[in-house]
């Protein structure tokens, strides 16, 4: 599922303010990002999603008909690759918290310059976790506090054997719990970007997992992030 590679990054914007809306739309497209379609309500956003099939969905959480909250855990959960970058006025801490919990990868707010929107979509495309400075400690912080209450349904209970991760993808799954971006693990084990994104895609497959979130909170349950 990673063919965006081959060709521009596939967006679509989600605001019900049209000037805002098509601003960012506009700013995106003219950056050679593909903008496969707008939405200005939470029904319409993910009725057009589902038919655009974007890599990155550019969402504002406070929407008519449907909160992006819903519209979020609604498209992750039918298509677990679609990265979702939310754009927000609110800085508040329970809005960025119940953002992630929905699914969402990177959180911006909308003081962020066109430059800082651009460099997040494209770091969103390929799997970073974008946060506008200051909150990226509050959620790892959330990450953990989550990984020390028991999970709600532990599907794994029952399953004899962990699925089987290579020494390697340990390696990159203990980075991940520490907070540090594909970037960064990729200097950090002198191997690409790209490769970094792959052993994630595995772990991800190989845990039957959907998305950072998780794979963190998997990865702090089992004490990775102290080793």
């Amino acid at each position: 599922m990673s063919e965006q590679q081959a060709g521009p990054i596939k967006v679509m914007v989600v605001d019900d303010h049209p000037m805002w809306r098509d601003a960012v739309a506009r700013d995106l497209a003219e950056s050679g990002f593909e903008v496969v379609a707008t939405a200005g309500d939470g029904e319409q956003a993910v009725r057009r999603a589902k038919a655009a099939g974007p890599d990155v969905l550019v969402l504002d959480l406070n929407l008519p008909a449907k909160p992006g909250v819903q519209v979020c855990k609604e498209l992750v959960g039918h298509n677990p690759a679609l990265r979702v970058l939310v754009l927000s006025a609110s800085g508040e801490h329970a809005d960025v918290l119940e953002a992630v919990k929905s699914g969402a990868t990177g959180y911006l707010l909308k003081s962020a310059s066109t430059e800082e929107l651009l460099d997040a979509v494209r770091r969103t495309a390929v799997g970073d976790p974008v946060f506008t400075p200051g909150l990226a400690g509050l959620v790892l912080g959330e990450y953990r506090r989550l990984a020390s209450e028991p999970a709600p349904a532990d599907r794994d209970a029952d399953t004899p054997g962990a699925p089987q991760l290579t020494d390697r993808e340990t390696e990159v799954l203990r980075l991940v719990a520490k907070g540090l971006s594909y970037k960064q693990i990729a200097e950090r084990l002198v191997i690409s970007h790209r490769t970094v994104q792959n052993h994630v895609q595995n772990t991800l497959g190989k845990l039957q997992l959907h998305n950072r979130v998780e794979l963190v909170r998997y990865a702090i349950e089992r004490g990775l992030d102290d080793a």
